[in-house]
């Protein structure tokens, strides 16, 4: 095998590694991580990967969906505490 081969291989390895798991994830805001989730959302539909290195990505995109989620929610929840409890649909100006 090349030289070449092996460092490509041994920096996507690295490069899995680095994405895997939810290291860094709370600390992003919702606009950081939902920023993150499409530039992984578009790797992962447009560029050929390594099963090793698309699995890692997926599990980072997964960490960064339960993320965005727990923001939300807690938004929600401020959002009920303020106006008491009912909220109403939302009606667009025609």
């Amino acid at each position: 095998m090349p030289k070449s081969s092996v460092k490509k291989s041994a920096v996507s390895h690295q490069r899995a590694a680095d994405v895997r798991g939810t290291n860094g994830v709370d600390e992003l805001t919702y606009e950081q991580a939902l920023a993150e989730l499409e530039s992984i959302v578009a790797a992962l539909e447009n560029e050929q990967r390594s099963l090793d290195e698309s699995m890692a990505l997926y599990e980072r995109g997964q960490a960064l969906v339960k993320h965005c989620a727990k923001i939300l929610d807690k938004a929600e929840l401020k959002v009920k505490q303020v106006s008491g409890d009912t909220l109403t649909d939302f009606e667009e100006a025609e």
